[in-house]
């Protein structure tokens, strides 16, 4: 009896600790999918600028945070991600210096050959595939290799240098600045300490699956892959 009864208990603690591992990997799930629908309704709120002219773009690196000026009036304040330690984004004072919404990277991308297709440096293609650079919608260049573009947010410096919007306000990011529009880029902005108190970021996106590699490379899927963008004043 006394060995009946170890068992039972046996078998009950075993059952017990299995219910527990699946309780937590459907909240992990229920949770995924809520970061996943918070992060694809996000959204910054933005206004056309009456003389385009005048707009101009201050970066905080520390703050990570984006905002789009009209002499000293807030058109759109948004977050980025921010180069990481390894390959920092450049301080300094700069212009937009080209807008491409279908830009492909030049130096990173997939290898193609027939159906195969794999995430490679253009350095590194092997002889026979061919090279399609990685999308990056709503490229707004800066620097020489350096610029805005759409890309998975996270909340921490954690791209090769470049400034990534996220999809839904990026085409806005896209249409305020033009060719000429002065960037400034310092560790810190005054606006900081007001218009970039409390503003609400994405969820952090490292645990969403990567797009997939078919999509990315032989489609133009991505570049309009965000919400219809709409103006406070439009």
């Amino acid at each position: 009896m006394r060995k009946q009864t170890m068992k039972l208990v046996f078998w009950l603690a075993v059952f017990a600790v299995l219910s527990s591992l699946i309780s937590c990997t459907h909240v992990g799930e229920n949770s995924h999918a809520e970061a996943m629908r918070a992060y694809e309704a996000y959204d910054c709120v933005a206004s056309l600028p009456t003389d385009p002219s005048k707009v101009r773009v201050k970066v905080s690196l520390e703050n990570q945070m984006v905002y789009v000026l009209e002499q000293d009036q807030p058109l759109l304040v948004m977050p980025v991600t921010v180069g990481r330690a390894s390959t920092p984004t450049p301080v300094g004072n700069f212009q937009i210096r080209a807008k491409n919404h279908y830009y492909r990277a030049s130096t990173h991308g997939y290898a193609l050959k027939g159906d195969l297709i794999g995430e490679c440096y253009r350095k590194n293609l092997p002889s026979g595939w061919q090279f399609r650079g990685t999308p990056m919608p709503y490229w707004c260049e800066f620097k020489t290799a350096y610029g805005f573009h759409t890309g998975w947010m996270k909340p921490f410096p954690a791209s090769a240098g470049c400034l990534r919007m996220h999809k839904n306000v990026a085409p806005k990011f896209f249409r305020l600045v033009s060719v000429g529009t002065p960037v400034q880029i310092s560790k810190s902005q005054p606006e900081d300490k007001t218009l970039g108190l409390n503003v609400p970021r994405p969820p952090d996106s490292t645990p969403f699956p990567p797009n997939p590699h078919r999509m990315m490379a032989l489609t133009q899927e991505f570049f309009t892959q965000h919400k219809v963008p709409t103006y406070h004043n439009d």
